[in-house]
């Protein structure tokens, strides 16, 4: 597979980074004060592709790690002003263009009798929005990921706090990361395999 990539003639951000088969080096940690002390640390080192595990959120855990907000809302809005606007055009479509009935004397369009189902597909685009925008955003489902390698994995999702520093930094120094965990109290900091 890799031969193939090399053959195509891909600009070099498309092609994947050689990392020598290493994922990267993962760090367990107490508590989540350590580990938002890691994160700071290891981003003023001038680390910037490292990702954080953790059971359950933490306060402060986005600006240490400099994320931007979640393009998630707009996501939501953008959903549910296409099902208002969708809803709008479908009771005017059916009601004043498509089968107009004139029944006592009411007009053939009003907002007025048309604002539940305007709210219900507002509604209904937008929470569908929210659930595939979700999955999109955080790629799921993901049946592997290479930091499952780590051999103290499973404290991830039950008391453990886990930074890892990947293999595609441009600062990446096994070595160096591992003393620096180390030094910011990690249990186990171990080199991951990809």
């Amino acid at each position: 597979m890799a031969d193939l990539l090399d053959k195509l003639p891909l600009p070099a951000f498309l092609k994947p980074a050689d990392t020598g088969g290493h994922y990267g080096v993962i760090g367990d940690f107490d508590t989540p004060e350590a580990l938002l002390r890691a994160i700071r640390t290891a981003r003023t080192a001038g680390y910037t592709k490292f990702e954080a595990y953790t059971p359950f959120p933490i306060h402060g855990i986005d600006d240490a790690m400099g994320e931007p907000r979640s393009p998630l809302g707009r996501i939501v809005v953008v959903c549910a002003l296409l099902g208002l606007s969708g809803a709008v055009l479908l009771q005017w479509w059916t009601g004043a263009v498509d089968y107009p009935i004139i029944i006592a004397g009411k007009p053939l369009f009003a907002i007025e009798p048309s604002i539940p189902i305007i709210f219900e597909l507002g509604v209904l685009l937008s929470a569908f929005g929210t659930v595939f925008g979700m999955l999109a955003l955080n790629k799921l489902p993901t049946y592997y990921h290479p930091a499952f390698n780590f051999s103290k994995w499973a404290g991830a999702s039950n008391d453990r706090f886990l930074l890892a520093i990947e293999a595609i930094d441009p600062k990446f120094n096994p070595d160096e990361i591992k003393v620096l965990m180390d030094s910011l109290g990690s249990r186990c900091t171990e080199l991951v395999e990809a």
